[in-house]
């Protein structure tokens, strides 16, 4: 039999827009078929065109079925085609040489010399339908010029491709087009080519394939979030090889899973094979180009805010020009919600017309009030006897939005059985016109707390009374790094428990370090906090100094350091907790400011300040939590605190009268349960003088 020379079908590459509807031309110049042309110009929207299941025959066929022909209603373009080609085998090409949303589109053109009634038949008429089978005696691999492949890999990969070509066999046009579809399928080839030829052994089927070109080389587009590391490391083990598909397909499904995993908006748009080996890779990556502010009644209606557009945009991380992320807009949704004026929050990503951004529209629901009035109750560590032992109510009028800015003004009372704080508090979350996140808080307080951490009396109650008023700035300077600076003015004195000022307690030990009835010190405050997590039991490091300022010659001076450090480590299903604090004083400072050691955040075992009163200490604990039921954990527990020799240099020595050890230790057993206010701690101790004792407290050990 002569070569096949009656059919051609070639491929071209067309160009597809993204989201284009599909379309169709059909060109018929005759009803007798002499020459018939079908060009497809837009195909329906594929997920990806390297896909290693996409079947371009397939989705020709699929398309060209859902038209109908010009000259008949019930037209079918697959049935035509075979029908016309009844005697023949369709060779089929795919040429990838251009990029997603390019599509290997096919351009047929089907040509008939001899419609003639006396062209020999090619094959048998098998089973019920029209299709017939031909006979094939060999089959062969071969280039697309004829000859031999010189890579015998390469002629290996289409042998194992096929599955219903093989020598003497019987074959239908439909499984030669499904072979034809395996080969490109395997990614190693740009076109493949059926050919029979009749031979005096039979019919010869011939294989013409075109291999891909061998990669040398990268081009990236578009990558601006993408590291460059990630594409060379991606690409890398294909340099000088055959290009394949399937790894290609591979790579873009790796690069989109990066973004993805970052929550970023971007993915590979284009892959385009260059000539000369060289690959080129487009990448989209939706920037944020513009960012609005929506305020929602709880119906959902729009509503006019209290707030500040430009107090809500300035909290965000999220800015113009940026690749939008969503797990940066989840973050931002949550600093957002943080600022505790808002109710709820949520931002809807839209594309902005056809530029490829995106515009951010962030919803919120305020709350119904900015202010309000509210009441609470509390424990103080710092009363240990009487029928309320420790407990203390409080209210407060606060407002969270002054000026719709997020600035809070609080004025709260709290009153127990000896403690009563009467604080003023203004505080400017982020000052305008800062770009660090500087917050500004403006504090005046009249307090009266106990003295019996360090002056315990036998004949009544002793308290401490001070006025303070100061100011303090705060900002962020590194990741869960905050810094804090100040200056606070203090006015503290001892009284009894009728309210009348005294200067010596019930051992004569000095209750002011200036011998007045109050001491005055204008202290320079830093503090520096380190924040792991915010998980419960996560790591926590907070580091603070105080410096007395000698203003005037009666003021005090002196310099207070303070450390406390936190660690949690998962044991299995226990944690381990340890905990550490110190601190030291230099210089003149007031007895009641000695350290307190021992108590329910201290040495459990001991009354509150029992262990010693000192110039420096030591403290340190470890603690095992396991689960129980529920919301309900244990807890073993040892705790050890010292003053290190200390206890003396205290002004009048406070704690020798009262036979403070100086150090001890405890250990014990506790439960945990969780609740809203942080876990509620019941624990038992017993200290190192066999005395044992219960504590109650609530949140975490400070």
């Amino acid at each position: 039999m002569l070569l096949n020379e009656d059919v051609r079908f070639t491929s071209s590459s067309i160009k597809l827009p993204l989201f284009s509807p599909p379309h169709l031309h059909l060109r018929t110049p005759n009803p007798f078929f002499a020459n018939l042309h079908l060009v497809v110009q837009n195909f329906p929207k594929f997920q990806h065109p390297f896909r290693q299941n996409l079947n371009p025959t397939a989705a020709f066929l699929r398309t060209l079925s859902k038209f109908q022909h010009p000259f008949h209603q019930k037209f079918n373009p697959q049935n035509a085609i075979l029908q016309f080609l009844r005697k023949s085998i369709i060779p089929f090409s795919w040429n990838l040489s251009n990029n997603p949303p390019l599509l290997c589109c096919a351009s047929i053109a089907l040509s008939q010399r001899n419609l003639d009634d006396s062209a020999p038949s090619l094959g048998t008429k098998t089973g019920s339908g029209n299709e017939e089978r031909v006979l094939i005696s060999e089959v062969l691999v071969r280039s697309k010029d004829g000859e031999e492949l010189e890579r015998k890999d390469l002629e290996s990969e289409v042998l194992n491709a096929l599955k219903a070509c093989r020598p003497n066999s019987a074959l239908t046009v439909q499984e030669v087009q499904e072979d034809v579809h395996r080969i490109i399928a395997s990614g190693y080839f740009c076109s493949c080519m059926p050919v029979a030829v009749d031979t005096r052994d039979g019919i010869r089927l011939v294989f013409q394939v075109e291999p891909n070109q061998e990669f040398h080389g990268l081009v990236c587009e578009g990558a601006n979030m993408l590291p460059a590391r990630f594409i060379e490391d991606s690409f890398r083990d294909g340099y000088g090889k055959i290009v394949n598909i399937k790894r290609i397909d591979e790579i873009i499904s790796s690069i989109n899973g990066w973004y993805m995993e970052r929550g970023l908006f971007g993915a590979v748009s284009g892959v385009e094979m260059l000539s000369g080996g060289m690959i080129k890779l487009e990448v989209s990556e939706a920037e944020v180009n513009n960012i609005a502010i929506r305020f929602l009644d709880k119906t959902g209606e729009p509503t006019v805010g209290k707030t500040r557009p430009e107090t809500i945009l300035r909290q965000l991380t999220t800015k113009k020009g940026q690749v939008y992320s969503m797990l940066q807009g989840k973050r931002d949704v949550d600093t957002v919600l943080a600022m505790g004026i808002m109710e709820d929050v949520s931002i809807i990503p839209q594309p902005a017309g056809d530029t490829g951004k995106v515009d951010l529209v962030m919803n919120v629901v305020e709350r119904k009030s900015g202010g309000g009035i509210s009441a609470g109750g509390g424990i103080s560590s710092g009363i240990t006897s009487g029928p309320l032992a420790g407990l203390i109510g409080s209210c407060a009028i606060y407002h969270k939005n002054l000026f719709g800015r997020n600035q809070k003004l609080n004025l709260s009372l709290e009153r127990g059985q000896v403690d009563s704080v009467f604080r003023i508090n203004y505080t400017d979350p982020w000052i305008e016109g800062d770009d660090k996140r500087t917050s500004r808080s403006i504090m005046i307080q009249n307090s009266r707390t106990p003295g019996t951490l360090v002056h315990n009396q036998p004949d009544g109650n002793l308290t401490i009374g001070r006025v303070t008023a100061g100011i303090e700035y705060s900002r962020p300077f590194r990741p869960k790094w905050n810094g804090t600076a100040g200056i606070i003015f203090q006015r503290a004195g001892a009284r009894d428990d009728k309210g009348s000022p005294i200067i010596r307690d019930y051992y004569s030990c000095p209750l002011t370090a200036s011998g007045n009835t109050h001491d005055d010190m204008l202290l320079a405050k830093l503090e520096t906090v380190y924040t792991g997590s915010g998980d419960p039991g996560s790591s926590v490091f907070v580091f603070n100094m105080d410096q007395g300022l000698p203003v005037w010659s009666d003021w005090l001076v002196f310099n207070r350091v303070n450390a406390r450090a936190r660690k949690g480590l998962a044991l299995g299903p226990m944690h381990l907790l340890l905990s550490f604090s110190g601190g030291h004083v230099v210089g003149n400072f007031p007895p009641h400011e000695a350290f307190a050691i021992g108590g329910t955040n201290s040495v459990r075992g001991y009354e509150e300040g029992a262990v010693g009163s000192s110039r420096s200490y030591v403290v340190g604990c470890g603690e095992i939590s396991f689960p129980l039921m529920g919301p309900v954990e244990g807890a073993v527990f040892a705790d050890y605190g010292s003053d290190l020799g200390s206890g003396p240099s205290v002004p009048g020595d406070p704690a020798e009268p009262r036979r403070k050890p100086g150090s001890g230790y405890g250990c014990g057993v506790g439960i945990r349960v969780d609740s809203p206010l942080g876990p509620l701690r019941l624990e038992y101790a017993f200290n190192d003088q066999r005395t044992g004792r219960f504590h109650f407290g609530v949140g975490l050990r400070n």
